[in-house]
């Protein structure tokens, strides 16, 4: 239980470290460094110490093209570009929109049953998230403007999302249809993904200085992003499924954004509203609902 605790904990502090990081180098820019590490790292300990191949066949090509564009290079580069505009509690809080739209991708591409309960859990998840963004905002959340009252920078968050879902959709092809490692897939995606991210910087981004690249804020955020959040989280989510249910990781997720909001308080200063815990409670009910049925259907095996 404690370990399934500590792999939140330490989830959460990368929204936090990333909202740090992106104060010292442009957000794009700084993807792609992490990624491309990220991706030498793993590819380097899955080739010399698993012994594992690097091939892929010509019909997996276009799932691999998702996997650096969705996984890595939309869903990264959108959510690190929202750091400037948001907090890292509020960007964390969204991603709790993962497990529903990703069951909308799976009943679409998998052909997933939904039952009632499903949908009503949906969409109580969904319409949780209706007192935050109904909030006012902080000024700096609509320096680039809004459509009703969603900011832009709130639509990248939530595009960085959806991406991620599309990402895990490719995930789930490539390893249990096309029997690859997941350990192979992500690191292909952070390398290749990095890459990519790395190359469209300057189109987007000024150059960073090397008093940037040399400042030890930004050298630290970049190291402790890499260790948690490429290589220890990874692990330890992968050991943690060898002794509890998929579902009961899942539930503990909920608590991620509360470790955000912590984080941001006592790094930055900064406080959540009444709104904020009142989207968590709605979506944590919702999700309640939809696992429920995905046990009852056999989608999630218990130990």
């Amino acid at each position: 239980m404690i370990q399934i605790l500590l792999l939140y904990a330490f989830f959460a502090s990368t929204f936090t470290i990333g909202s740090e990081a992106i104060k010292h180098v442009a957000p794009l820019f700084f993807t792609g460094i992490r990624m491309i590490t990220s991706g030498i790292l793993l590819l380097a300990f899955y080739r010399f110490f698993q012994n594992g191949s690097f091939k892929i066949k010509r019909e997996e090509i276009k799932w691999f093209i998702v996997i650096l564009l969705f996984h890595i290079y939309f869903s990264f580069g959108l959510e690190y570009i929202s750091y400037k505009y948001l907090s890292g509690a509020k960007v964390c809080l969204l991603y709790n929109l993962s497990p529903f739209i990703t069951a909308l991708f799976s009943y679409i591409f998998f052909y997933e049953k939904m039952t009632i309960k499903k949908w009503i859990g949906f969409i109580v998840g969904f319409l949780g998230f209706l007192p935050m963004l109904l909030e006012e905002t902080p000024i700096i959340e609509n320096t680039l403007g809004s459509i009703g009252f969603v900011s832009y920078a709130e639509l990248m968050a939530i595009g960085s999302v959806i991406s991620s879902c599309i990402g895990w959709i490719a995930m789930r092809k490539l390893t249990t249809e096309h029997n690859h490692s997941y350990f192979f897939v992500n690191a292909f995606g952070m390398f290749f993904g990095g890459l990519l991210t790395l190359a469209s910087a300057p189109l987007f981004e000024t150059a960073p200085t090397m008093i940037a690249l040399t400042n030890p804020s930004f050298l630290v955020s970049l190291s402790l992003l890499i260790l948690i959040g490429n290589v220890f989280a990874f692990n330890l989510y992968a050991h943690l499924l060898h002794r509890y249910t998929a579902t009961m990781i899942s539930f503990f997720g909920f608590i991620t954004p509360l470790f955000t909001a912590f984080y941001d308080w006592v790094w930055f200063g900064t406080t959540v509203s009444l709104s904020f815990y009142l989207t968590i409670a709605f979506v944590t009910y919702g999700l309640y609902l939809f696992y429920q049925e995905e046990l009852k259907q056999g989608y999630i095996i218990q130990d």
